[in-house]
């Protein structure tokens, strides 16, 4: 979601999550106002979100904040992981039940849901923010959400498992990485945790990858295919993803396509496959799994060339946006919670130690040992100028479950390669605007 992540000066290292609200908002279905405000003194603050692997901790810090403002209490609602957090935003607002804060993945995203979000412009925390991470909520001058956190994802590995398997150079390319799959299972291990039975693993985490390499090829790619001029069927990038598929499948769990979120990470951190398609937003469950586990990132490689391939994919994932029509109440106590939890002690300890985000703001120190080793190896990635961005927040709406059902039919053999590359262009020029 940045255009370039190299200039993200990142003593904070930049990354980037989630998760993946890329929801598509009819224009009738949102307008109604909330339909409960706020009585008296008393405040309610209505909050959606999509991060299941901080539910527990977000809970903790909002009734922190309760204890400093006992006029406010928050009514939570998690909806993520296998669950379709979009649709289920999406209903709430057309069942005038309208969340005060939620999140908005960005890009084109903020365009859908431009008319009902607050200009956050004038609060405190913009100063602090990391100009490349306010990208993707800025529309005509103005910043419409709060970055999360940044967040970053490849295949993390076990480092026991891999010198288990006499790994003693890590991979970072795809010969090199087929060849770590074979060295892993000639052992008895299982070299990958595969859960294809989640769309958004294949359609944007996994596809973003092929785009990715076109944006740096080519930067007009993404125009070309809104455009009519660009195929994806005709990148040698996406025929690179389709043989990273194979290998993934070839040495993975059986039943891929049935394996959900939670099945994945739990067969990773519990040390029954060597590596994960995942990001640094799995350390709080690795941490409850198996604590202290020895964990690193390695590229998703898609070919032959280092330069190419020794990079991982780090973003903002989402961005936490308040509802320009909820009670006057609801929205001042909502953007001073914001704040809050960007420039208190108590809010900026808990998003790194609890959390284990890596900030989006230059006020947050993170520490290593505070964010865990997966965010540690994002920060380090990024230090370096290693670093592609999430293409996957510029598809257009309602184009990644589509594309997720074309590629969880070609991992089932119904589709061949070239009729799923035919279903991804398909869907491109079906749904660009």
């Amino acid at each position: 979601m940045v255009k370039n992540m190299k200039k993200f000066s990142l003593a904070a290292g930049v990354l980037s999550a989630s998760l993946l609200f890329t929801a598509a908002c009819s224009s009738d279905g949102a307008s109604g106002d909330k339909a409960s405000g706020s009585k008296g003194d008393k405040v309610v603050i209505d909050m959606f979100q999509g991060k299941v692997e901080i539910a527990d901790q977000l809970k903790a810090l909002t009734d922190q904040y309760t204890k400093e403002h006992p006029n406010v209490t928050f009514n939570i609602e998690t909806v993520g992981g296998g669950a379709d957090g979009g649709a289920a935003l999406k209903a709430k607002f057309a069942s005038n039940k309208a969340p005060d804060i939620f999140t908005s993945s960005g890009y084109q995203d903020a365009v859908t849901w431009k008319d009902k979000l607050e200009d956050l412009s004038d609060q405190p925390w913009v100063k602090n923010a990391y100009p490349n991470a306010l990208k993707p909520m800025t529309l005509d001058g103005k910043v419409l959400g709060q970055p999360v956190n940044l967040e970053g994802y490849g295949f993390a590995y076990n480092k026991e498992l891999f010198k288990k398997a006499g790994i003693t150079k890590l991979p970072t390319t795809f010969s090199e990485l087929e060849a770590a799959a074979k060295k892993l299972k000639a052992k008895g291990i299982t070299p990958f945790s595969v859960g294809y039975g989640e769309w958004w693993v294949l359609a944007n985490h996994g596809l973003n990858v092929p785009l990715a390499y076109q944006e740096s090829a080519d930067k007009n790619f993404i125009n070309g295919l809104n455009e009519g001029k660009s195929k994806i069927a005709d990148s040698k990038y996406f025929d690179d993803y389709f043989k990273l598929l194979d290998l993934t499948i070839k040495y993975g769990n059986k039943n891929p396509l049935t394996t959900d979120y939670n099945t994945q990470v739990t067969l990773f951190a519990s040390g029954d496959a060597a590596m994960i398609q995942q990001g640094n937003w799995i350390q709080p469950m690795i941490d409850k799994i198996t604590p202290n586990m020895d964990v690193g990132f390695i590229p998703m490689a898609l070919n032959n060339n280092e330069k190419e391939a020794d990079k991982l994919m780090a973003d903002v994932p989402s961005n936490w946006v308040v509802y320009n029509k909820a009670p006057e109440a609801d929205k001042k106590a909502a953007k001073d919670f914001l704040n809050w939890m960007v420039s208190s002690k108590e809010g900026k300890e808990a998003l790194t130690k609890e959390f284990k985000y890596i900030p989006a703001f230059k006020n947050i120190d993170a520490k290593a040992e505070d964010i865990g080793p997966l965010g540690a190896e994002i920060q380090k990635y990024s230090k370096e100028g290693k670093t592609y961005t999430w293409q996957f927040m510029k598809y257009p709406d309602g184009a990644g479950q589509e594309f997720g059902s074309a590629l969880q039919a070609y991992v089932g053999k119904k589709k061949s390669e070239k009729e799923t590359l035919e279903a991804l262009d398909a869907t491109w020029n079906k749904l660009k605007k």
